[in-house]
């Protein structure tokens, strides 16, 4: 089993700065591409920002040039820097990872989401 833990959420003013990370635990043997997604109330999750192992990035067009997702893969964690926010960034940010796990096959995991709030 997997367990991932976020952190870095919170309350930040337009055109402010947070930093989110999210660190995998457990009986972990490889770990592929690493991810966040985000849900606004009332919308559907979306996809903002991904990185494989190899260490290849992609973004939500609406992010590109403000967030920056990057990972260590000595800690099992993934970051997502997110500048110059805007009141449309506000949402609960999920990580998510494909992880080769202690059951022997690739497996799916979400952390537990954490809320980032744009607003002044």
């Amino acid at each position: 089993q997997v367990q991932l833990v976020e952190s870095g959420g919170g309350l930040v003013q337009p055109g402010g700065s947070l930093r989110l990370s999210c660190a995998a635990s457990g009986s972990i043997f490889s770990i592929y591409a690493m991810a966040w997604y985000r849900q606004a109330p009332g919308k559907q999750r979306e996809l903002v920002a991904t990185i494989t192992s190899g260490g290849s990035i992609n973004y939500k067009h609406s992010v590109k040039g403000r967030f920056t997702i990057s990972r260590d893969n000595a800690k099992n964690t993934v970051y997502l820097q997110m500048n110059s926010l805007k009141p449309e960034d506000t949402a609960v940010y999920y990580c998510n990872t494909d992880v080769f796990d202690g059951s022997l096959r690739r497996n799916d995991y979400w952390g537990q989401g954490t809320q980032v709030t744009v607003s002044s």
